[in-house]
């Protein structure tokens, strides 16, 4: 039975560089660990987020979209950064998730943004947002900004080894998951 692997991008925007590296990594996972995949970014839930003052206010859109995020069985969180945090609308999805629905479940948090000087984003503020839901986020966290990306597609070298260092480190939570194709 593949497990459930939800990826979401904290972006309104498309194309999206955190869609583009959250749907890369993902893709990763799937493929090593035989997950079934699916991404979303901050469109796909729609503009009845922005008044929803709880779950039951949302759209089924929306609904859909959250009732996939804490059902999964291994998130990607991607979020890009402005002016060193996450966006106010992808804050205000995630406050809309009771911290039960993520407790200890495996998230891999990235983040994308201008330059380096954002890079400590996903230390500074993805760690510890997903630590009060008391969800496991992995060791390694990614960042990536624009020389990480060529049109919308990763490209650095580096950042491939970082996915693959975080990719791995899955196994903790999958142990015997792992496909003998992507080895």
């Amino acid at each position: 039975m593949a497990l459930k692997l939800i990826g979401l991008a904290g972006s309104y925007n498309r194309p999206s560089k955190t869609f583009a590296l959250v749907n890369h990594v993902a893709a990763i996972a799937a493929d090593h660990y035989g997950f079934d995949a699916k991404i979303y970014d901050l469109a796909d839930v729609g503009p009845s987020l922005g008044q929803a003052q709880r779950q039951s206010d949302l759209e089924a859109d929306a609904k859909s979209v959250l009732a996939d995020v804490v059902t999964a069985d291994f998130l990607i969180v991607g979020s890009p950064t402005y002016k060193g945090s996450y966006p106010g609308l992808f804050k205000h999805f995630i406050d809309l998730i009771d911290p039960e629905q993520l407790r200890a479940k495996p998230i891999l948090i990235t983040a994308t943004g201008g330059g380096d000087r954002h890079a400590l984003m996903v230390e500074h503020q993805l760690r510890p947002l997903f630590g009060f839901f008391m969800a496991h986020t992995l060791p390694t966290a990614i960042y990536a900004s624009d020389r990480d990306f060529t049109d919308y597609r990763v490209a650095s070298e580096a950042l491939q080894q970082r996915i693959g260092f975080a990719v791995k480190e899955l196994a903790a939570f999958f142990p015997g998951r792992a496909l003998e194709a992507a080895e």
